[in-house]
């Protein structure tokens, strides 16, 4: 047997992009040149798109004459802009805001319809008093109204000023007042506080100006200040509404306290209701004793008047001619002794001594005087109302709720009662109940995450450049691969008579006219000798193409085995 030359079959040359584009047919090309034009299209729209940028709102509300000169100004910057909610507001590049709003600032834009003292700066020559005076009240006016406008309660302000011409041949002076417009943002109000603080703002800038000539309107008419000689009480009225919320806020947080890690979080609500006296009484007594002991008395005044005299007694008897006789001389007694009565003086008339004592004593009075004031804001009464959820335990795996047990609930109630300081003398209440509480299945009103702002923002700043990206994969996937694919598969392949014999050999079965086609009702039968040939002969052009080529070769030159 001859030996059999081998001859490698090289396979053909993958076929270029040239040639590919070559065998495609007029309606491909037309696909690949529609889905190349596409992509070029979305990476010119990707590129444009992403580099526009984001535009944020540089000032809103302005009037027109503010608006008219910030375009100008945008415009000699060079900086691009547009318009929002119907010109209402003026957008720039979100990168260039800030720099952009300091620029403007130093041009004094935008000035805004309050103007202030820079009235005073653009005086006229020949300006009256009057005028003059009139432009003070006028930048005192929008001054005060920027101060207002400051608050973050505040969405707007006009302040009217009544300044009276000051003369001094008036004889009697009238007083300046004010008047004052707010119009609050939607949902925001204006506390006692921050309405004390305008009204003490209006009055401290304007001379002699007292805080009950001021008036505090919201822009419904609503009148917000009171006067303080109004008497009303209202001032007083809210602040004892709000020292009985907090003194309720705080028995019933108390409560909360105490009871949550008992029972659980979400387990217990309370209310406790305050009775509170405001009432103010004041009561005065004078309370007088008696004297005390001497020695424990105060002298107030003492006053003594003390006289002594000497007086002749008259001469009594008959008259006569001893009566009539004048005395004799006195003679001094001797040792004190009296003198022995004589004939001649036993009849005269004798000196009588007298004295005279007269005393005042003026005592303080004993007196008591004691004032009462009554505390305010006495507690009179507590009423405290608790309610406790069923405790929640399982029963063969299966979660159950259960009441309270009756001790249970005197402790609780005994708790409560401690912790809100119970008196019964005082009238106190406390009522505790247990019962399930319902659960709702409340729709939440949070917003959906895809009308977020910041979702929203992020969607975007990407839905440009993924939508591009997804538009080009469209056009690859749709239009241009199988453009390119059906040209790959429509090339034809080169047929040699060998490769026809192996294909055959490999894919094709023969038709035998002599065989019958095997009955797929009937029974497998047994394969024949020709059947095995012809599979070994498949597994060998399978297995080693090269050596079956090389045998068809050398048959069909008709060379001997």
């Amino acid at each position: 047997m001859s030996a059999v030359a081998e001859i490698p079959l090289n396979s053909p040359a993958s076929p270029n992009l040239l040639q590919r584009l070559s065998t495609l047919d007029r309606a491909k090309r037309m696909r690949l040149g529609v889905g190349v034009a596409l992509l070029v299209v979305a990476a010119i729209a990707a590129i444009v798109l992403g580099r526009q940028p984001d535009y944020r709102v540089l000032f809103a509300n302005l009037s027109d004459k503010d608006g008219g000169a910030i375009v100008a100004q945008l415009s000699q910057m060079n900086v691009p802009y547009k318009y929002a909610d119907g010109g209402g507001a003026i957008l720039i590049p979100s990168d260039r805001v800030h720099d952009v709003r300091l620029r403007l600032a130093t041009q004094g834009l935008p000035k805004g319809s309050v103007t202030g003292f820079e009235l005073m700066e653009s005086s006229k020559f020949g300006m009256t008093q009057f005028q003059e005076r009139l432009n003070f009240q006028r930048g005192l006016e929008g001054e005060l109204t920027r101060s207002i406008q400051a608050l973050s309660s505040v969405q707007g302000a006009r302040v009217h000023l009544a300044l009276p011409n000051q003369n001094g041949f008036f004889r009697e002076q009238q007083k300046p007042s004010a008047s004052v417009l707010v119009s609050l943002h939607p949902g925001r109000i204006l506390d006692r506080a921050q309405l004390a603080g305008i009204v003490h703002l209006v009055a401290s800038s304007v001379p002699e100006l007292s805080p009950s000539a001021v008036s505090v309107l919201d822009d419904t008419g609503k009148l917000l200040s009171q006067s303080p000689d109004g008497g009303t009480g209202t001032e007083v009225n809210a602040q004892h509404l709000l020292h009985v919320q907090q003194l309720e806020q705080q028995y019933t947080r108390r409560i909360m306290d105490i009871l949550e890690p008992v029972v659980g979080r979400n387990n217990v609500k309370a209310q406790v209701t305050a009775e509170v006296d405001f009432t103010q009484t004041e009561s005065t007594s004078e309370q007088f004793r008696p004297n005390q002991t001497p020695d424990s008395t105060a002298i107030r005044s003492q006053q003594v008047l003390e006289s002594k005299g000497s007086a002749n007694k008259t001469a009594t008897g008959v008259p006569g001619a001893v009566s009539n006789q004048p005395p004799a001389p006195t003679t001094a007694p001797v040792n004190g002794a009296n003198p022995a009565p004589t004939a001649g003086n036993s009849q005269q008339g004798t000196e009588e001594q007298t004295s005279k004592r007269e005393s005042t004593t003026n005592f303080e009075v004993d007196k008591t005087v004691r004032v009462t004031r009554g505390s305010t804001g006495n507690v009179k009464r507590l009423s405290a109302a608790v309610v406790v959820n069923y405790q929640t335990g399982e029963d063969k795996g299966k979660p159950i709720t259960k009441a309270l047990t009756p001790e249970q609930l005197e402790q609780m109630t005994a708790l409560v009662r401690e912790t809100i300081g119970f008196n019964k003398e005082r009238g106190d209440s406390v009522n505790l109940m247990n019962t399930p509480f319902q659960v709702d299945a409340t729709p939440s009103n949070d917003v959906p995450l895809w009308k977020q702002p910041e979702v929203m923002d992020l969607a975007k700043t990407f839905a440009w450049p993924v939508g591009a990206v997804l538009f080009a994969a469209l056009v690859l996937l749709g239009l241009v691969r199988p453009a390119l694919k059906g040209g790959a598969s429509a090339k034809p392949q080169p047929v040699t008579a060998a490769g026809a014999q192996l294909d055959a050999l490999e894919s094709e079965t023969p038709e035998r006219a002599a065989l019958p086609a095997p009955n797929k009702k009937d029974e497998v039968l047994p394969a024949t000798p020709e059947q095995l040939r012809l599979d070994d002969a498949r597994v060998l052009a399978k297995e080693n193409p090269v050596a079956v080529a090389n045998i068809l070769k050398s048959w069909l030159n008709g060379d001997p085995a």
